[in-house]
């Protein structure tokens, strides 16, 4: 009997989903609500943040399952600050302990992007512009703009499940 053999590497290495870049100052739970007005969705806040084993970084996200469509919708920030402290190798009359804020980024190849929204499925180059412009309406988004995933060094940070 002949032992068959099948090779899945290559079949998950392509990217089934779309990202989206957003640059905006506005809070996490602000910026949802302004996205679900916009895009008519309804994104909303998972019970435990999205951590990052090697970074010990915990990002906030936002989820939403359209159950017609069969897509998942996710809102997740790219950066996160954590405060640490830090002893003084020198003797002070003052603390001998420092606060210092630690930056992390979920997608460290797009340092200036604020907030990602991925899509999980690949979706027509004109329902991507739909949703792109809807998102330029939003006054308080700077720019939005469409990933290309295929070139990401960090796309395992995009696991989410």
């Amino acid at each position: 009997m002949a032992v068959q053999k099948f090779v899945l590497d290559d079949a998950f290495d392509e990217a089934f989903y779309t990202l989206i870049g957003i640059h905006c100052n506005v809070e996490d739970y602000r910026l949802a609500y302004l996205i679900n007005q916009g895009l008519g969705i309804a994104l909303k806040r998972r019970k435990t943040d999205l951590d990052l084993s090697h970074s010990q970084a915990g990002f906030s996200i936002y989820e939403w399952e359209d159950q017609k469509q069969l897509i998942n919708w996710s809102l997740v920030s790219n950066i996160c600050k954590k405060e640490e402290f830090q002893s003084r190798n020198f003797e002070s009359l003052f603390d001998s302990q420092e606060k210092i804020i630690k930056t992390f980024h979920l997608l460290p190849e797009y340092k200036t992007v604020n907030f990602l929204l991925k899509i999980d499925s690949e979706i027509s180059s004109s329902k991507t512009k739909y949703i792109l412009d809807n998102l330029l309406k939003i006054p308080q988004i700077a720019t939005a703009y469409s990933i290309d995933s295929s070139i990401l060094k960090s796309k395992d940070n995009l696991i989410f499940n």
